[in-house]
């Protein structure tokens, strides 16, 4: 793949910032790759680093500011804290929200045709915020939400039933988080129902949507913070975006009906989100309002305790 001429910012040169950027540079998304932190010092270390591994493509990285950023095609928000053993992706909410405020607000004003994609967690709640606080379209204002939830969901399936990832259709839908569920009624393999292609019980179908959403989890108990899988589903989409592949993802956007952002499929372009109907059965529609419901619960006590 040649990159484009285009431009990305990256918000945040921590791990993930920094996994993102290397992502991005292998895969030769854009020609010109922007990182930016509120550690000038860090930043420019990580830069030169980083800058060592461009022989392998035709990208540049160079350090920015705010300014740099908001003129980017795709600016990426990865900034924030890191979630610790054993805490929810709802407890960073307040830490999280302050450096959302900080970030947007520097940014200003923001490229109009620009695609902002939320990374730091926890994302649907953020990415809620980043659509009212960046005074963008609502469109272009996109979580990474369950996108690698799916892909640890699909991994599993496949390596059951002994073919590839990519002949698996599954998605993980709602919060990227306790409430998120799996669609098992959409799933497919190779356009075949997956439940009649892998019978699973009632136990194997929760032993696996457990594993899915306990991974993160087990990573960060042992390593403190999750970084390659995360910086590969935003290249990904960042590849979607630039390109226009109107790729059919998991994505978090806003759901008009439900009054929040969280994960269904939906289609990524450069234009930023499309949506796209999926079917769920009676079980997962009630899963995803339960799910919409408790999102909503946390962003009306946080406007009411600013």
């Amino acid at each position: 793949m040649s990159a484009s001429s285009g431009s990305i910012a990256i918000i945040g040169a921590g791990s993930v910032g920094s996994a993102i950027a290397y992502s991005l540079l292998l895969r030769q998304v854009v020609a010109d790759i922007i990182l930016v932190d509120i550690n000038h010092e860090y930043c420019q270390a990580q830069v030169e680093d980083l800058a060592d591994a461009t022989f392998l493509s035709n990208v540049r990285i160079r350090q920015g500011t705010a300014e740099d950023a908001r003129n980017a095609d795709i600016i990426i928000i990865s900034a924030g804290a890191k979630q610790k053993p054993g805490e929810t992706r709802i407890g960073l909410i307040d830490r999280n929200i302050r450096v959302l405020e900080s970030v947007t607000k520097s940014l200003q004003p923001i490229r109009s045709d620009a695609i902002l994609l939320i990374v730091a967690n926890p994302v649907d709640i953020l990415t809620f915020y980043a659509q009212r606080l960046s005074g963008l379209p609502r469109n272009q204002v996109i979580g990474s939400g369950t996108m690698l939830d799916s892909i640890r969901l699909t991994g599993i399936l496949a390596n059951k039933l002994k073919v590839s990832d990519s002949s698996i259709h599954a998605f993980v839908i709602g919060e990227h988080g306790d409430s998120q569920y799996v669609a098992w009624s959409s799933a497919t393999v190779h356009g075949r129902p997956l439940l009649k292609a892998l019978p699973l019980t009632r136990a194997e179908r929760d032993e696996i949507a457990t594993t899915t959403r306990k991974k993160a989890d087990s990573i960060i108990k042992v390593k403190g913070f999750t970084s390659y899988g995360v910086a590969a589903v935003t290249a990904r989409m960042c590849e979607a975006i630039i390109f226009d592949h109107r790729k059919i993802l998991p994505l978090s956007h806003w759901q008009e009906e439900l009054g929040c952002c969280l994960s269904l499929p939906a289609v990524l372009g450069r234009k930023g989100t499309l949506p796209f109907p999926v079917d769920l059965d009676e079980t997962e529609q009630q899963f995803l309002l339960q799910s919409a419901k408790a999102l909503r619960s946390i962003i009306d006590e946080n406007d009411q305790n600013p």
